[in-house]
C-alpha cells in the first residue's frame, strides 16, 4: 500500500498510508477504535475504493471493484461481525461463499478435507441459528480457506472465542504461514499479538505511527504506544462480606429447553447475586450462555413467575419490558441485530432499551426526540464513542465503538441489576479499561452484575465472585481471589475440584 488516503465527507479515515506485507508474514495491525484499522483492510478487500494512493499485490497491480474482485485476485477476509445466514446449515453457509459450487456430496467432502489438514472442526448438517459465536466464526473462516487466498485478512478473530479455539486458530495460522500465504491481523488482544506476528504496524487517527517486532514488546508498552498514553491496572479490590446482605437477583429453575433458535438447556440452574457484587460466568462457546442470557434477561420467560426474584417481586413470567421497567438492563454479545438496529440512528436505537428513562418517553406513548438525542450523546462523550453524530447509523460504526456506545446505553441507564454478555468484544485496551472501571463503579454503587464471558483474564480482574458453565449446568460459585485461570478451566470442562 502506497499513500492510501480515504475520507468519509470531511472525516480522513485514512492518510496517506503506506504499509508492506510479507510473503508468509503474520502482520499485526493495532490501534484504537476508530484508528481506521477495517477501513484500510476493507480497501485492500474491495469493499471501498481509496481516494488516493494505490496497491499491489504480488508485484500486481491491485485496485478491486468489489470482493469478487478482491477474492479472484486471491484476497479473503473475516470480518468482526459474521455473515452468514441463521437459517441456512453450515454447509449451505459455505457454498454461497464459492462460486460456482453447490452444496452436495462433492462439496461436503472437499470442506471436510480441509478441516482435517487445518484442524478445523465443523457439523455440515447443523443450521447456524444453532451455532455458537466461536463455532460460526469457524465457518466464516473455513469459508474464506476455501477460496484458497494468497492473502488472508482477520479482523479480530479470537474476540469470541476461548483459549483452547484460540490454540488451535493459531495453529491453522502457522500452517497458512509456512504455505507461504500473508496473513493480516487485526486485534486489540496484544499478548497474542506478540506471541503470533512477526511484525506488528500501529495505527492512530489514520496514520501508521510505527512498526515494531511485537515479541520485543510487552503488553503494556504495545498499549502505550497504540493510544499515546500510560495504561493503568483495573482490579476490584475485595468486597467488604455482609452477614445480612440479602440477594438482590435469585434464580431458582429446574430445567430449560431452547426454542428453535437455541441448541443447549440449561440444567438445575440457581444463582443469587447482592447488591454491589459482580458475578463473573465463564464457558466454552456453545454451553448455553445464550440461552442463560435470554432467561436472566426476560428474552426467555419461565413459567412460574418466583424461578427469578428482582428483591422481592417475582419476575420469572415477566418479559424483557417489564423487567427493565424494574431496573433488570441486560447488554447481549451480538452487537448488531440483536442489541442494536443496523440501519437505526445511533438516537433511534437508545429509544429501543432506554425509553423508559430520562424523560425520554412522555405520556406512556410519546416519543421525545430531544431527550432521547441528548441521552445519546451523553453516551458518545462519556464512552469516547468515536462517530460523526446521534445521527449516525449503528452499521456505520467499527465494532468496538458500537460496543462502548451499547455498554454506555444500559449503564447510564442505572440499573439495580445488569446482564452483560462478553463486555468487551472487540474495543481496544483504553476502552476495556475504562468498561471495567464503568463495572466496578456501578458495582460499587449497589448495582448487581451478571458479567457472562469468555474472557478468562477479565473474568478474574472484574468479578468478585466466579462460576462456570459447562453443558447448560453452572459450577459451584467460588470467591475470585481463590480462583485460578487452571482452576477455572477446570470448571469450564466440567470438573468440579474440591477444595
Amino acid at each position: 500500500m502506497r499513500g492510501l488516503t480515504k475520507y468519509f465527507g470531511d472525516f480522513a479515515a485514512n492518510r496517506g498510508v503506506d504499509l508492506s506485507v510479507d510473503q508468509g508474514e503474520i502482520h499485526a495491525l493495532l490501534g484504537e477504535n476508530g484508528a481506521g484499522k477495517s477501513t484500510l483492510v476493507k480497501m485492500v478487500y474491495g469493499v471501498l475504493r481509496p481516494d488516493s494512493g494505490d496497491m499491489e499485490l504480488h508485484s500486481e497491480p491491485h485496485s478491486p471493484d468489489d470482493p469478487s474482485h478482491a477474492k479472484r485476485a486471491g484476497v479473503g477476509m473475516v470480518f468482526q461481525h459474521f455473515a452468514v445466514f441463521d437459517a441456512l446449515t453450515v454447509l449451505e453457509n459455505i457454498a454461497l461463499g464459492l462460486e460456482g459450487r453447490y452444496p452436495g456430496a462433492e462439496l461436503a467432502a472437499d470442506i471436510l478435507e480441509l478441516c482435517e489438514r487445518y484442524g478445523l472442526h465443523v457439523e455440515l448438517s447443523r443450521r447456524v441459528h444453532d451455532l455458537g459465536a466461536g463455532e460460526r466464526q469457524r465457518v466464516e473462516i473455513i469459508r474464506v480457506l476455501m477460496q484458497d487466498p494468497r492473502l488472508l485478512i482477520l479482523d479480530e478473530p479470537t474476540s469470541v472465542l476461548t483459549p483452547q479455539e484460540t490454540e488451535q486458530l493459531f495453529a491453522t495460522l502457522g500452517r497458512l504461514s509456512d504455505e507461504g500465504r500473508s496473513i493480516i491481523y487485526i486485534s486489540h488482544k496484544l499478548e497474542e499479538v506478540r506471541v503470533l506476528c512477526d511484525r506488528a504496524t500501529l495505527m492512530r487517527a489514520g496514520k501508521i505511527i510505527d512498526v515494531v517486532d511485537p515479541r520485543q514488546e510487552s503488553t503494556r508498552s504495545l498499549g502505550e504506544k497504540m493510544i499515546g498514553e500510560r495504561l493503568k491496572d483495573t482490579k476490584r479490590s475485595k468486597v467488604k462480606k455482609s452477614s445480612d446482605s440479602k440477594p438482590r437477583l435469585t434464580v431458582r429453575v429446574g430445567d430449560v429447553y431452547p426454542d428453535s433458535i437455541r441448541s443447549v438447556a440449561l440444567s438445575d440452574l440457581y444463582l443469587s447475586v447482592a447488591p454491589g457484587s459482580i458475578l463473573g460466568i465463564s464457558g466454552v462457546a456453545g454451553n448455553g450462555q445464550d440461552t442463560l442470557f435470554d432467561v436472566l434477561s426476560g428474552e426467555v420467560t419461565l413459567p412460574n413467575p418466583d424461578s427469578i426474584m428482582l428483591d422481592d417481586t417475582p419476575i420469572g413470567r415477566m418479559g424483557v419490558e417489564q423487567r427493565r421497567i424494574l431496573g433488570l438492563l441486560g447488554a447481549p454479545e451480538n452487537r448488531l441485530g440483536h442489541a442494536a438496529v443496523p440501519d437505526l440512528t445511533l438516537w433511534e436505537n437508545i429509544i429501543l432499551t432506554a425509553r423508559h428513562t430520562r424523560g425520554i418517553l412522555k405520556n406512556k406513548h410519546l416519543i421525545s426526540g430531544p431527550a432521547a438525542k441528548g441521552f445519546a450523546d451523553e453516551v458518545i462523550q462519556t464512552f469516547d464513542v468515536r462517530t460523526s453524530s446521534v445521527n449516525a447509523k449503528a452499521s456505520s460504526l467499527s465494532g468496538g465503538n458500537l460496543q462502548k456506545f451499547l455498554i454506555g446505553r444500559e449503564l447510564l441507564g442505572n440499573p439495580k441489576v445488569f446482564i452483560v454478555s462478553n463486555p468487551t468484544w472487540g474495543v481496544d485496551a483504553k476502552a476495556q479499561l475504562f468498561i471495567h472501571e464503568m463495572l466496578i463503579k456501578m458495582a460499587d454503587a449497589g448495582a448487581s452484575i451478571v458479567m457472562i464471558s469468555q474472557d478468562i483474564d477479565e473474568l478474574l480482574s472484574v468479578s468478585d465472585r466466579i462460576c462456570a458453565i459447562c453443558h447448560g449446568r453452572l459450577s459451584r460459585t467460588y470467591p475470585t481471589e481463590e480462583t485460578t485461570p487452571d482452576y477455572l478451566g477446570a470448571l469450564m470442562l466440567g470438573q468440579e475440584v474440591e477444595s
